[in-house]
């Protein structure tokens, strides 16, 4: 008999997070406004930085209505001035950066690698790849001098499986395993903690275009019988953020339903 339910979340631990700041790239919806707000319920001061600005002031303000630390700033994870400017700006209204999670990100087309557009493919590794460099580029020296910190970078279970159809997406996401491998190892001495997550297909927005088919086929794909949650994906990366995971560092951990055991 398969249990393909989705669980209860599990209990928060209380002021985990309290006097902690944080800045959550593609913070406005999906996975990174679950992340936002499983932070805030452990105490944490959360900076929603989107491309969409209005939507991350929308989403900033029904966290502050609901009595948390939230704000919110216009980002292009492609330019590095503006992720520059995002990491300024959650130092300048919450005096420190503790957390980040680099979560921005696309889908880009489906086409095989032989038939793949040139422009499309370097806007997914701009956004997805380049844009978690840019990010990591402008948090870590802020860290390392306050010597704490704790990174997540949002890979994928294509950060180390193929997929047809999506040679960008997957170029970029193994990269970013490497990345996250790489400044770990430049900053464990600094105090400064850099992980990476690996979602399976997970039900937010960005699978909104598919159809009823299309979402039936990636259901299938997880021995778990559905696709994941955001809940469940804000879930690990607090964990991997939180003292709780104080010797895990330079690792990726897979959120997948099954995926990746097939």
């Amino acid at each position: 008999m398969q249990h393909n339910s989705v669980p209860a979340a599990p209990a928060v631990v209380p002021d985990e997070f309290a006097g902690k700041a944080a800045l959550i790239t593609g913070g406005a919806s999906g996975i990174g406004l679950a992340v936002a707000r499983r932070l805030v319920r452990g105490g944490a001061a959360v900076v929603l930085a989107d491309f969409d600005e209005a939507k991350a002031r929308a989403a900033a303000a029904e966290l502050t209505a609901e009595g948390a630390r939230a704000a919110a700033v216009a980002v292009d994870v492609t330019d590095a001035d503006s992720v520059a400017a995002a990491v300024a700006f959650t130092v300048e209204t919450y005096g420190s950066l503790d957390l980040a999670v680099n979560n921005a990100g696309i889908a880009g087309p489906s086409a095989p690698t032989g038939a793949y557009d040139v422009d499309a493919y370097h806007k997914v590794i701009d956004t997805n790849l380049n844009g978690v460099f840019h990010s990591l580029r402008h948090e870590l020296p802020v860290m390392a001098a306050a010597g704490r910190g704790a990174i997540v970078n949002m890979a994928s279970i294509l950060g180390t499986n193929g997929f047809a159809g999506s040679p960008a997406y997957v170029a970029a996401k193994h990269g970013v395993v490497g990345l996250t491998k790489t400044a770990a190892l430049e900053y464990a001495d600094r105090g400064v903690r850099i992980n990476a997550a690996g979602p399976g297909f997970i039900d937010t927005p960005l699978l909104a275009h598919n159809d009823a088919e299309g979402r039936a086929h990636l259901i299938s794909l997880h021995p778990a019988g559905r696709l994941g949650t955001a809940d469940e994906v804000a879930e690990l990366t607090a964990f991997l953020l939180s003292d709780r995971a104080s010797f895990i560092n330079g690792s990726y951990h897979l959120v997948d339903g099954g995926y990746s055991a097939r």
